[in-house]
């Protein structure tokens, strides 16, 4: 049975790999016996990630710089992947950014901001990375692209950010997650499989307003059905199993990881 979920020896792309989400993934990935590169925009975090790596697994992971929000940035970031591998099995749409501010007072860069970031640069990506995901992609064993969208992109409600109003934040995820029917569509004659995780509640950066301090937390979890938030062996097995042989046959998922909210009228 554990020949279903190997994913040793696999090759990875993970945006924002070094934190939050992220970088349970990334971790989930290299324990698993992958090679992983990761990208961002902020060295020193990149840096101070891959060296914790490194004491789990030595040179699993790699880590680049890079502006995933300009064309240039996006293209740069797979150039340098190619000069390190000849093909790519998994690539983790995880780079995020959110914005947040009462509904009378949204500005419009915050609608380009994250837009730009959440849906146009996953986009990007995906196309640019396709000559390394076809590389060694077959019927039997596709190459995999995971987005990672939000419960918020399916139920938007600010009870979720228990914060002033996340419109675009809200409205690109739900973007995320038609994008991923989409290219799903489009990517499987190339035996690639898209899917889309969409987290609940988890430890992270901008979730840490809610997430850091004990009654917070526990004051978010009484509005979760399963009584508590996400953790990463949460979100490290259902990546596992969506890469591996057992998730081969699934694309065009979205998959609700938060505890039994989105169930819940």
């Amino acid at each position: 049975m554990t020949d279903f979920f190997d994913i040793s020896g696999k090759v990875a792309v993970v945006t924002g790999g070094a934190t939050g989400i992220g970088a349970m993934i990334t971790e989930g990935l290299v324990r698993s016996g992958c090679r992983v590169f990761i990208a961002s925009r902020k060295q020193e975090v990149l840096e101070e990630f891959t060296s914790r790596m490194d004491a789990i697994v030595s040179g699993a992971v790699q880590y680049f710089v890079a502006d995933l929000a300009t064309e240039d940035g996006t293209a740069e970031l797979v150039a340098n992947i190619a000069e390190h591998t000849d093909h790519v099995d998994i690539l983790v749409n995880n780079s995020g950014a959110s914005w947040g501010a009462d509904f009378d007072a949204f500005p419009r860069s915050g609608w380009d901001k994250v837009l730009n970031i959440n849906v146009t640069a996953v986009a990007d990506l995906t196309r640019l990375m396709l000559p390394l995901l076809e590389k060694n992609a077959r019927a039997d064993a596709p190459s995999r692209v995971i987005n990672i969208g939000s419960i918020m992109g399916t139920w938007p409600t600010k009870s979720v950010s228990n914060s002033v109003g996340t419109y675009s934040y809200t409205v690109s995820k739900g973007a995320v997650h038609h994008l991923t029917k989409l290219f799903s569509n489009e990517l499987a004659p190339r035996h690639i499989t898209v899917n889309a995780i969409a987290p609940g509640p988890f430890p992270s950066r901008m979730m840490a307003f809610a997430t850091d301090a004990k009654e917070s937390r526990d004051a978010l979890a009484e509005n979760i059905p399963l009584g508590r938030i996400g953790a990463a062996d949460d979100m490290i097995a259902t990546v596992t199993w969506l890469c591996s042989r057992g998730g081969s046959y699934m694309t065009g998922a979205i998959i609700p990881l938060d505890g039994g909210m989105s169930a819940w009228a």
